[in-house]
């Protein structure tokens, strides 16, 4: 078996490489040559943490494992450590056996930031210039610095329940030579683009905090009781996904569904824009919203990248299992 420790991910995996594994994840998905697994998420009563296992089977590219890991909310001020804690598994789909442990921290920021680029690339706006970040937190900055190479943005405008943490993403915006400004939530409907990525279990950005033609990537929202935006929001857009069934369980289409508002097949598959079996965004003034639950596809498609680098590269750790 082969070990891809942490330490490791940071010199193997590239936000390019992110990207091209969870744009082509997404597309095996919606032409059925991928699936995934139901997902177990449970709080264990210990540390107020939530923990589960996220896994699948992508029969074109013969990749099957899972995820463990989950969110432990108390990790960076007692321990000095992130919250979001995860170990990616690989398995031979021939023969059952482990195949690879990759380390899985560095892997879900960089898949998850790599999914709403995804989602940018083919929704949002062709002259997009203003992009908006609700939350700015570890997450939110991977998040920019992948949104920011999608679109000419020319400036980016931020929101934070604690608006002492928002230098993280002003610095992103400063690195890669954009302006930032601080923002109410009333003032994001300046932004052509709006990435949602909080923890929040009640609805943070409101409809009418959303202007015409902009593309909304709600990236927090993974668990039941969870929501980021208000229900009304996807009612007024055309709201992508990328697992459908997700999405209406664990995801922000929750919440809609649930109040009668938008039904499961309002609900289309990201993977079916980038096939080309769904026109995707039809007009200007078009709302589109991406609902990123986080697949357990995409952990093992990046997971399976990095392991082939660390083979190619002699870093990978080989133990007999």
């Amino acid at each position: 078996m082969i070990i891809v420790p942490e330490r490791e991910i940071a010199d193997l995996m590239t936000r390019e490489a992110a990207f091209d594994a969870v744009e082509k994840v997404f597309a095996a998905m919606a032409a059925g040559d991928a699936y995934n697994f139901p997902v177990v998420r449970e709080a264990i009563g210990h540390e107020d943490a939530l923990y589960g296992f996220k896994g699948g089977f992508d029969q074109a590219g013969l990749t099957l494992g899972l995820k463990a890991g989950g969110y432990w909310p108390n990790n960076l001020e007692k321990r000095d450590i992130i919250n979001h804690q995860s170990t990616v598994f690989l398995f031979d789909p021939d023969t059952g056996k482990a195949k690879a442990m990759v380390g899985g921290n560095l892997l879900t920021a960089l898949r998850t930031a790599a999914a709403s680029s995804v989602s940018i690339k083919h929704l949002a706006r062709k002259d997009a210039k203003v992009i908006g970040m609700v939350g700015a937190g570890h997450q939110a900055t991977f998040q920019l610095r992948a949104a920011l190479e999608q679109r000419d943005f020319e400036k980016v405008i931020g929101w934070n329940y604690h608006p002492e943490m928002l230098p993280n993403i002003e610095k992103v915006a400063k690195e890669a030579g954009v302006a930032f400004e601080a923002v109410e939530l009333e003032g994001m409907t300046e932004a052509d683009v709006i990435i949602s990525i909080t923890s929040s279990f009640d609805a943070t950005l409101m409809a009418d905090h959303v202007g015409a033609g902009c593309h909304v990537a709600c990236m927090g929202t993974d668990t039941k009781g969870k929501q980021e935006v208000e229900a009304a929001l996807l009612q007024k857009a055309t709201v992508f996904t990328d697992e459908v069934a997700q999405s209406i369980s664990i995801g922000e289409a929750q919440h809609a569904v649930g109040e009668g508002l938008i039904t499961e097949g309002d609900v289309n598959q990201i993977g079916a824009v980038i096939n080309g079996t769904h026109p995707g965004r039809t007009s200007d003034d078009e709302i589109t919203l991406f609902d990123g639950t986080g697949v357990g596809l995409q952990d093992l498609a990046v997971a399976a990248s990095v392991v082939d680098l660390a083979v190619e590269q002699g870093r990978a750790i080989e133990v007999d299992f």
